[in-house]
């Protein structure tokens, strides 16, 4: 009888024990979830299947974004020379943010070299010769087929209602060679998705590239290139 009393209580006991862990846990996690709501509370419009609470991830719809890149003659002669514009026509990429406050957050990026292509108003001769010489002396695309941009640290400043000014620390991998870069860039959210706007340069002597020259050096590409993009993702 003993025995059987003492089996009791400590069944009486492990399940009480059980109860109140359960009871608790399940009170914390709602607690938690309560404050990290009003923490972050949402902006735009999320995805199905993503955490109301901490964010999204979008992807970049390269048919609706647009990413150019403009080099610009100088030298002697740089009045007989053209500055040219050149788009990329195949790059992919994705941004992940938190609502509310947008920062912590991340992007990447990824732009097939042999995809960029000269929009100046220039004879087909002169396109075809251009861009042989960008993708073979340059970006040497068969050795370096992509140039990648990955986020290592992001900030934001919020401008007005779904409207945020963003600076976008990161490492942009072109010709072969990592470097740090700073992008700042605008951002707004709606219901047609995140659309993301701004520029940034780079040197050619920073990834290697080769200045392109002419007449004995009288036309030359200058240092800086200026890079562009209007990027639209859901």
């Amino acid at each position: 009888m003993r025995r059987r009393k003492a089996r009791l209580l400590t069944l009486f006991v492990a399940l009480a024990m059980t109860a109140g862990v359960g009871v608790f846990s399940f009170d914390q996690t709602a607690e938690l979830a309560s404050a990290r709501s009003a923490e972050a509370p949402h902006v735009g419009t999320p995805h199905v299947g993503t955490s109301l609470v901490d964010g999204a991830r979008y992807r970049i719809d390269a048919g609706q974004s647009r990413f150019t890149v403009r080099v610009f003659v100088g030298g002697l002669l740089s009045s007989l020379g053209h500055d040219h514009t050149i788009a990329a026509r195949n790059f992919s990429g994705e941004i992940q943010f938190t609502y509310g406050t947008v920062a912590p957050a991340s992007m990447q990026m990824t732009i097939k070299a042999d995809s960029l292509s000269v929009t100046d108003k220039v004879s087909k001769s002169d396109r075809e010769k251009i861009e042989a010489t960008m993708r073979d002396e340059v970006l040497e695309v068969a050795k370096y087929p992509e140039i990648n941009f990955r986020s290592t640290g992001v900030t934001a400043n919020k401008v007005e209602e779904g409207v945020y000014q963003v600076q976008i620390s990161g490492e942009l991998t072109l010709h072969g060679v990592t470097r740090g870069i700073v992008i700042n860039t605008r951002a707004s959210f709606g219901s047609n998705g995140l659309r993301a706007q701004g520029d940034f340069s780079v040197k050619h002597a920073d990834y290697n590239l080769k200045r392109v020259s002419v007449a004995g050096g009288t036309i030359k590409v200058k240092e800086d290139i200026k890079l562009s993009f209007d990027i639209l993702a859901h």
